[in-house]
């Protein structure tokens, strides 16, 4: 029987990509207590990365919107292997920080996270509203367009 969560994706219509391995020195997440930080994770599926470049030259708000979404769908695919595969476990979303590779006229970084936001709650119901940080930066690794890390209380 399907737990709760994965019919919910399976409604949705989501199927959560591999986790990606560490691209440096660090692991993908680290619970202390009933919190479970996972990682930045950067929009790529498969390995490949989506979008290279930076918002307000190479992408509109609603491309980014999709990168943060790819970026919020590899946050859940680590919190699952942390989590033996249950996502049921997941009490709530408790904190997202998003960085926007942008140009530095660029200012909807939040509209842009909302893809990930968006998602969380799409999936998690009321327990997917979370606390956030939206950050413009010049540069992300691999020259990608999003990074989102995330905070979730587990059970």
């Amino acid at each position: 029987m399907a737990s709760r969560i994965e019919a919910r994706l399976a409604e949705l219509g989501i199927v959560l990509p591999q986790a990606g391995a560490p691209a440096a020195n660090y692991v993908p997440f680290v619970r202390t207590g009933d919190l479970l930080f996972v990682s930045g994770q950067v929009c790529a599926l498969s390995g490949k990365l989506s979008h290279v470049g930076k918002l307000g030259k190479d992408f509109s708000v609603e491309e980014g919107q999709k990168a943060a979404r790819i970026c919020g769908l590899n946050l859940l695919a680590h919190l699952k292997n942390a989590l033996d595969g249950d996502l049921d476990r997941v009490v709530r979303c408790v904190r997202l920080g998003g960085f926007v590779n942008c140009m530095p006229e660029f200012v909807d970084q939040p509209k842009v996270i909302n893809g990930c936001s968006d998602l969380m709650v799409e999936i998690f119901g009321e327990a997917g509203r979370h606390a956030r940080t939206a950050v413009g930066t010049n540069a992300l690794p691999f020259d990608v367009a999003v990074e989102v890390e995330g905070c979730f209380e587990v059970r």
